[in-house]
């Protein structure tokens, strides 16, 4: 048969970064991203890009294990290596603080971030309304320098015509366009992928999707070097290369992406009662996005018929608050399940010419 055509439906972290391990482990396909959006305008350009796991109730723990070492270990070469600064991934230390100590002093992530240990009773003195912590060193993804990373890293030297972009070297394509039903792609591609994040709640009508709005602040205040996270995930401060990131808030089910000045003051007023120097911080900017969330992050094969014709669908969306710190690994898992579509459309098409 002919090159099999894929379409990968979204252009955020997981949307990029799958179509990158098809390319990377499918050189025969040809590969087009289609998206509505393209960065800065994803939900990941406003995501902290932190790799700190959350844990996904419906997934087993070893599978999350698995996706966040492979994503770790592909963003410590990175961080590693001449393209550092351009892909925007660099190591930062910090402290994990929690009013009272956690059931679980040892997360199943720990032998995987740099350094993982409890905070010494020196440590939490700066934390004195905290009686625990864990000290350790983990990667953190600036967006979008990232973001357009990955474009340039799967081939795709965009020019920019019109609503086109066209990617050289692999003959990868991307275009800027609404998918409204996965079912207007099967007359141009073999396989669609589906990476749309929030959006597959209404493209897929996957009801146990739901939304946790997650406001957050980006500011310059360069002499902050460490990142510090409150246990309940809620309040946190994560340094990039030029901008600090303080959060947040997570509201399930609401869908309103205008910044609430109350809660922005909220976030400022949490974030400098964990550390002071904040009060100093200046050019804040005010970010919104929609985690898309679930009880677990959908990855898996599904065929779509219409009147005797298939259409291949692989979903890989769900990442709710998580996406950034097992982007990679669920990134190759879906390229599994793409190389297992194409085999089925080979063994289909041999079938057929006997």
């Amino acid at each position: 048969m002919a090159a099999p055509k894929v379409a990968v439906v979204g252009a955020g972290v997981i949307g990029l970064s799958t179509a990158l391990c098809i390319v990377e482990s499918c050189p025969s396909c040809s590969v087009t991203v289609l998206s509505e959006q393209f960065s800065p305008n994803t939900t990941s350009d406003v995501a902290a890009g932190m790799l700190i796991p959350h844990t996904y109730p419906g997934t087993p723990i070893h599978v999350q294990k698995q996706w966040f070492k492979e994503t770790f270990t592909y963003l410590f070469a990175i961080s590693n290596s001449a393209e550092a600064s351009e892909a925007g991934i660099h190591l930062v230390s910090g402290w994990q603080v929690f009013k009272n100590t956690p059931k679980e002093e040892l997360p199943f992530w720990s032998d995987v971030v740099l350094g993982f240990r409890p905070m010494s009773e020196a440590e939490l003195q700066k934390f004195p309304q905290h009686q625990f912590g864990q000290a350790f060193t983990t990667l953190k993804c600036d967006c979008p320098p990232y973001l357009l990373w990955l474009e340039k890293r799967g081939f795709f030297s965009a020019l920019l015509l019109e609503s086109l972009y066209r990617l050289k070297a692999t003959g990868v394509q991307m275009y800027t366009r609404k998918v409204a039903d996965l079912w207007e792609l099967h007359s141009e591609y073999n396989i669609v992928v589906n990476c749309t994040g929030i959006g597959a709640h209404q493209l897929v009508g996957d009801k146990k999707l739901f939304p946790v709005r997650g406001q957050v602040l980006k500011v310059h205040a360069p002499w902050v070097k460490n990142f510090i996270r409150d246990g309940d995930g809620i309040t946190y401060i994560y340094p990039g290369i030029h901008r600090i990131t303080i959060g947040g808030t997570r509201e399930k089910e609401n869908w309103n992406l205008s910044p609430d000045p109350g809660t922005t003051k909220d976030i400022f007023d949490r974030c400098c009662s964990l550390e002071p120097s904040l009060q100093g911080a200046q050019d804040i900017k005010v970010k919104v996005g929609l985690r898309p969330s679930r009880q677990c992050v959908r990855l898996q094969r599904e065929v779509l018929s219409q009147g005797g014709v298939k259409l291949l669908v692989v979903h890989n969306y769900g990442h709710g608050a998580g996406g950034f710190s097992v982007h990679r690994g669920t990134a190759k898992e879906a390229a599994r399940l793409v190389r297992e579509c194409i085999a089925a459309l080979q063994g289909a098409s041999s079938r057929a010419k006997l």
